[in-house]
């Protein structure tokens, strides 16, 4: 047997790993993830190192093969698992091995560490005073400055010694070599958490709540670990529970991990989470320094921290007795990586638990059709909450259909009910919350004459217009300027579909001249505090009408919301997948609870043009079931998942006539393999954008019901293209259930 084995893993430069014979004796101890002593370089000196791969047959000759010497005596667990999960990673998302380590373990970045250096004094009170009285009478007043500061105070900082007692260099070096002294340097790790006050408000839970609560804590305490799913309502009082749940793993000297599907929620819940534990919690998202992220980690693995929160790099913090993963708001497409390795963070985290002997509790309004699916094949188990907290009742919903707003001569982007709440609620001094699912000033320009459109010259898409009348590519950032006739027949009949955030925001304050407004979406988060600034104004009562795209219908906790208003609500529908029933279905549902979560009762308008589909409806009722049971029914008829799995190939190149041959080679070479095996290959097609920035793309979809099966014939192909010098232009990514391409 031989081992791959990566000799440093903290390193930025991890892009190497070296081959070494197993010897007989260690062949039942080695295993991925195992930490090895080794003979390294000419001169053999032991280095430690992780074992990555294990195999039969060698890559080099065998006389050059050097063998393990043994098992690190003092080797450090979490580290050896973090390296195994990384090697499940490989195994089941793609990728190389680097790639998935780089994904799982806290790369060391070349960022200037932050160093608290000290002055320590070495002598004892009585010989530090002999000492004092002689360079006073020497009349060396520098010297007698410090050791005099010194003996009031045996530890000095450095930047406090030559600032404050003004002490030059040279005297702190003639301290060092007389040994008066000795420097003590100390790494300080950054914490992103800004301190505030500890409230300690005690928590009443209902009747649900303490069900739930009691049916975690018996099967917790008696050491059997599941996978919870909390379906809870808008406004159920999740969050409550989850505080609950890692104060019983904290007592049980266990750490957990909170995950969040975006940065936009971070900082609403951090501070829930701090009032309850203080600074034992820690955040981890990317808009933090590279410094800062690894001094988490750091702080997290030497026990500093008890939980971590954050988006998906989160979920690798390297805890060493992790016994709790809470992933909130699960159905989120967010928590699906969008780099190689492409791991879902919902199968990551359950693999990680299993590694680990951990929980995992996957909490959701509209929890995915893949979490419910395993609750109803009984692998997941369900803690319901049916009723908010208080008994407030849920939003009364109005469904208004676009098309009779404008049979009715109404061509605004509000409905006359929309416009009409907005109104009512503004005079009562109550907050209102205008959802819409796009970015930027308008959609994009077309001409009614012809039918053209302005489209990226680089990508496979259409220009946004921007307020500055800039046309914009969002996927290469390519720029041209609008014009005023069209290009292709010059017709003056050339105009821009106008719904975007910046569009709506400009409506609202000139149709409700009182009306103090926020936007939040993309463009205006892009600083490093952009949303803690905008959504603490809300909180605030600084505005009292929220614009904004996805983001500010996600786990927000505003009581003096009383409307909110859907704008465009099936512009999701229609996305070109699967997922857009549900996807729709998510976003209203969270939408809509977004209202009422005071004493006064909440509403919402829901603006469609199409009322009567399935998703629409079962949102307006707030009704998870009855949308389960029609999204189910159509994943069945269709084969989609989760009732089949489904393994997206992904291929692309600069040559697009080189990819046409490679994809078709590797469908043929797929369907070659599976043959017998109850799959069914569909393509080679483009996919929604069929070029980026010069690079074109071509997809093709696996479909199989055993999962299995499609790993293995996904480890086929990778071993199909790394043997044949036609791939080696081509980029070839693989994703299990993908979300979208």
């Amino acid at each position: 047997m031989y081992g791959d084995i990566i000799i440093d893993i903290t390193h930025e430069k991890l892009d190497r790993v070296f081959e070494y014979k197993i010897p007989e004796h260690l062949k039942e101890e080695c295993e991925v993830g195992v930490e090895v002593i080794i003979p390294f370089g000419l001169g053999n000196r032991q280095v430690k190192g992780y074992i990555v791969k294990i195999k039969e047959t060698p890559d080099y000759d065998l006389e050059k093969i050097k063998p393990i010497l043994g098992i690190s005596p003092d080797r450090e667990a979490i580290e050896g698992r973090m390296v195994a999960l990384a090697a499940w990673l490989k195994e089941h998302y793609g990728g190389t091995m680097i790639q998935a380590l780089k994904t799982v373990l806290p790369i060391k970045q070349k960022e200037n560490a932050k160093i608290k250096r000290n002055i320590h004094l070495l002598l004892g009170q009585e010989e530090a005073e002999r000492q004092l009285e002689s360079f006073i009478t020497k009349n060396q007043k520098a010297r007698a400055r410090l050791l005099e500061a010194l003996i009031q105070a045996p530890i000095l900082n450095v930047t406090f010694v030559t600032g404050e007692l003004r002490i030059a260099k040279s005297v702190i070096d003639y301290f060092v070599e007389t040994q008066i002294i000795e420097m003590v340097s100390e790494q300080i790790h950054r914490n992103p958490v800004t301190k505030q006050e500890k409230l300690t408000k005690e928590i009443v839970f209902t009747q649900e709540q303490q069900v739930a609560l009691d049916t975690f804590k018996e099967e917790y305490r008696g050491g059997r670990n599941h996978t919870y799913v909390l379906h809870g309502v808008t406004g159920s009082g999740k969050t409550e529970i989850y505080i609950e749940m890692i104060k019983l793993a904290i007592l049980q000297g266990k750490q957990a991990i909170v995950m969040i599907p975006e940065i936009a929620l971070t900082y609403q819940t951090v501070m829930r989470f701090y009032h309850s534990f203080g600074d034992r919690i820690s955040i981890m998202n990317s808009r933090l320094s590279k410094g800062e992220k690894y001094d988490q980690m750091m702080r997290a693995k030497n026990g500093q921290v008890d939980v971590m929160i954050g988006p998906r790099s989160a979920l690798f913090t390297p805890f060493p007795d992790l016994g709790l993963i809470i992933i909130d708001e699960e159905h989120e497409s967010t928590y699906k990586s969008e780099q190689v390795p492409r791991y879902h963070v919902r199968e990551t985290a359950i693999q990680r638990a299993k590694m680990e002997g951990a929980s995992v509790v996957l909490g959701s309004a509209t929890p995915s059709l893949e979490a419910m699916y395993c609750i109803k094949s009984g692998k997941y188990k369900l803690l319901s909450l049916t009723s908010r907290l208080s008994h407030q009742a849920l939003s009364k919903v109005d469904t208004v259909d676009m098309r009779e707003e404008l049979r009715a001569g109404n061509r605004s982007i509000f409905s006359r009910k929309l416009r009409q709440l907005m109104e009512e609620k503004l005079e009562n001094n109550q907050q209102v919350m205008l959802f819409l699912n796009r970015r930027g000033y308008a959609g994009f320009i077309s001409c009614r004459t012809c039918g053209y459109v302005a489209r990226c010259k680089n990508c496979d898409v259409s220009l946004a217009v921007h307020h500055n009348k800039i046309l914009r590519c969002h996927y290469c950032g390519y720029e041209d300027i609008r014009k005023p006739q069209c290009p292709e027949c010059d017709s003056k009949h050339i105009g821009e579909f106008r719904a975007g955030t910046q569009q709506i925001e400009e409506l609202v304050k000139a149709e409700f001249k009182d009306a103090k407004v926020l936007r939040m979406d993309m463009d205006t988060t892009k600083s490093k505090d952009g949303h803690e600034k905008i959504l603490s104004a809300f909180g605030r009562g600084e505005a009292n009408v929220l614009i904004g795209t996805q983001m500010i219908v996600k786990g927000h906790d505003f009581p003096n919301v009383t409307l909110v208003g859907v704008l465009a609500a099936d512009m999701s529908l229609h996305s070109g997948d699967y997922h857009g029933g549900e996807r729709t279905f998510q976003l209203i549902t969270q939408a809509v609870g977004r209202a009422g979560r005071g004493d006064i009762k909440g509403e919402a308008v829901i603006q469609t043009y199409s009322p009567t589909h399935y998703a629409i409806k079962a949102a307006a009722n707030q009704d998870y079931q009855e949308f389960y049971t029609k999204e189910i029914s159509y994943r069945q008829l269709l084969g989609y998942p989760p009732v089949e799995n489904l393994l997206a190939v992904l291929l692309s190149s600069e040559d697009e006539e080189q990819l046409e041959r490679a994809s078709n080679y590797l469908k043929g070479f797929a369907a070659m393999t599976s043959e017998g095996w109850d799959v069914k290959i569909i393509g080679p097609a483009n996919p929604v954008i069929g070029k980026i920035d010069n690079v074109y793309r071509k997809v093709f979809y696996i479909k199989g019901a055993k999962y299995e099966r499609l790993v293995t014939l996904k480890n086929k192909m990778e071993a199909y293209i790394e043997i044949n010098s036609g791939f080696q232009k081509i980029r070839t990514m693989f994703d299990f259930n993908p979300v979208r391409f």
